[in-house]
């Protein structure tokens, strides 16, 4: 099969990127899988795959290869109307909205969420991390999100940690912020990092005693969630969205209450470190997640709507916070 990824981006992601991380590691699954993939993106450095460079001023159509089997949209282009196709949504809507029956969402809250039924949990592959230390010495916990974002609640995370007696490392942010308005977060529980790479990343999370994650929205996903879990480390986090599916008791806890989510997050050195990287392993790789998008290209490519019709959603993201107790 010849696969056509689109994306408005640069891939790979260096720093930042959720979104795109994801889509450069089902590119190459698929290619490992047997399959051939074409991006079409922003200038990027792809080693298995041919890149095509996007024009914004074109239509999608006009720049697909004509050889092309099926197109699959990561950044909201308008649908191919002569060529098999599907788009996946990776975040939230913030207006009512339609979406075209070949829609897929990227966990079953979040297909739900917007009056859906498909869905692909995103998955990691573990090359862009390296290898997992499970005896190393852990001291600290890690946020990992772009914490200038509300929703993603650093401040709770650091009282959590707080509570727990403990430092937490800020993957994602810094202690003075004016980007989302003036923020300085004066608590030396917390250490701010910034935006992290690769090995970076990969160096806090081998070392820490758990991911705090206490969102206050719908969570589509949460690749931080995937990402600690390959590493091994237990997620401390609020039941919201796509949350209750990735995290169960055993590689984690999940609740909206500060001071429960830190009496968890004191007991990170009873879970068992390899039965969470095996969750991780069992459930949320890079061929896991291809090999389900596969089986909606091939139902797609036999004719079949993953919808029955034009899928249809009130707002999700809203802009009141979803609870949480201090």
């Amino acid at each position: 099969m010849h696969i056509c990824i689109v994306i408005d981006a640069e891939l790979p992601a260096n720093n930042y990127g959720g979104t795109e991380r994801v889509v450069f590691w089902l590119g190459q699954a698929l290619v490992e899988l047997g399959h051939k993939v074409t991006f079409i993106a922003r200038e990027s450095k792809i080693h298995f795959a041919a890149v095509q460079l996007i024009d914004k001023t074109r239509n999608i159509e006009s720049q697909i290869p004509s050889d092309v089997d099926i197109v699959h949209l990561h950044s909201g282009f308008p649908m191919p109307e002569n060529i098999p196709a599907c788009q996946t949504i990776h975040g939230n809507s913030r207006h009512s909205a339609t979406f075209h029956p070949n829609s897929i969402f990227v966990s079953h809250n979040h297909a739900q969420n917007h009056g859906a039924s498909a869905f692909v949990h995103n998955g990691l592959d573990a090359r862009s991390y390296g290898s997992v230390d499970f005896t190393s010495k852990r001291e600290s916990f890690v946020f990992l999100a772009k914490a200038a974002w509300k929703v993603k609640n650093v401040r709770g995370a650091i009282r959590v940690a707080s509570l727990a007696d403990a430092t937490i490392d800020i993957l994602g942010g810094h202690r003075l912020n004016f980007k989302m308005g003036f923020r300085l977060t004066l608590s030396q529980h917390a250490r701010f990092h910034g935006m992290v790479n690769d090995n970076a990343k990969a160096h806090f999370l081998n070392n820490a005693r758990g991911l705090i994650f206490p969102v206050l929205w719908p969570e589509p996903f949460g690749v931080a969630v995937i990402e600690s879990l390959y590493f091994g480390i237990p997620v401390f986090a609020t039941p919201y969205g796509a949350l209750p599916e990735l995290v169960n008791n055993e590689v984690g806890y999940l609740s909206n209450d500060a001071k429960q989510l830190a009496d968890a997050a004191a007991q990170w050195a009873s879970f068992d470190r390899r039965l969470i990287h095996s969750w991780w392993q069992e459930n949320f790789t890079a061929q896991i997640m291809a090999k389900k998008y596969l089986e909606y290209y091939t139902s797609i490519l036999d004719g079949q709507n993953l919808h029955t019709d034009v899928i249809s959603c009130m707002p999700v993201r809203q802009a009141k916070l979803l609870s949480w107790i201090n």
